[in-house]
């Protein structure tokens, strides 16, 4: 089992990714453009996390939590877009607004613990 597998935040990115992948798959409306940005922002977060995980200095870890940390607040901003245009529904935005949210704060925590 590789080390990222065991780590809580991951496997809520995980779980969130997959509602992502679902609403991308599902939604024939949306423009592909915001489709590629949100598959790229939401996989980002995932990967992100993965890779931190295998650095060895608290330093290079701390990077890579920033950048999944950035791309949640990318996913939140537009899951704002696509409530704004009623692609998605208010309970929707607000499941995945709660997941991002956490992932955020989450991370915010691992990448404070990283700087003592």
């Amino acid at each position: 089992m590789f080390p990222y597998q065991n780590l809580k935040v991951y496997e809520k990115a995980f779980l969130l990714n997959k509602s992502i992948y679902k609403l991308i798959k599902s939604n024939s409306t949306l423009p592909i453009y915001i489709k590629n940005q949100l598959g790229r922002a939401s996989l980002s977060i995932v990967l992100n996390i993965a890779e931190g995980s295998a650095k060895v200095t608290n330093r290079d870890i701390r990077s890579f939590f920033v950048i999944a940390r950035g791309s949640a607040f990318e996913c939140a901003a537009i899951i704002d877009i696509l409530h704004s245009e009623a692609e998605i529904s208010a309970e929707f935005k607000s499941e995945l607004d709660a997941g991002f949210e956490e992932i955020s704060k989450m991370l915010y925590a691992m990448i404070r613990n990283l700087e003592k």
